[in-house]
């Protein structure tokens, strides 16, 4: 794909990609975890952009990463030529109220006009 047409995959997906963005950062603020300045966004421009070729249904997938600033992956987000998409962004905090669970990203899927949205959460170590 030249860079001409990636980017105007990104711009025709742009309002979708954001609405994705703003749910991963409502199930964020839904935790209620302690504020902190470090804290990592799920925010659309900060995506880095590739497609790769589905190997089921040989559409090409748009595929966004998210790194934070030391390079390390912190979240992806795919939107397939189906027109599903899946978008999963790193937490990696302790659950601020219930010391059982430990928060390790919030996940929004879909297609078309259908969002969906949730926390992932692993068991914490005792």
């Amino acid at each position: 794909m030249t860079e001409t047409a990636l980017h105007d995959r990104i711009e025709k997906l742009r309002p979708l990609g954001e609405a994705v963005c703003t749910r991963l950062e409502a199930e964020i603020r839904k935790l209620d975890l302690p504020e902190r300045e470090t804290r990592a966004r799920p925010i659309f421009d900060l995506i880095r952009c590739h497609t790769e070729k589905d190997p089921y249904s040989g559409e090409e997938t748009l595929h966004g990463i998210w790194t934070n600033h030391h390079g390390y992956r912190i979240g992806s987000i795919k939107f397939h030529g189906n027109g599903s998409f899946y978008a999963e962004f790193d937490v990696a905090e302790p659950h601020p109220t219930d010391p059982r669970w430990f928060v390790e990203s919030v996940t929004a899927w879909g297609e078309g006009d259908t969002l969906k949205s949730e926390p992932q959460l692993l068991n914490a170590l005792e």
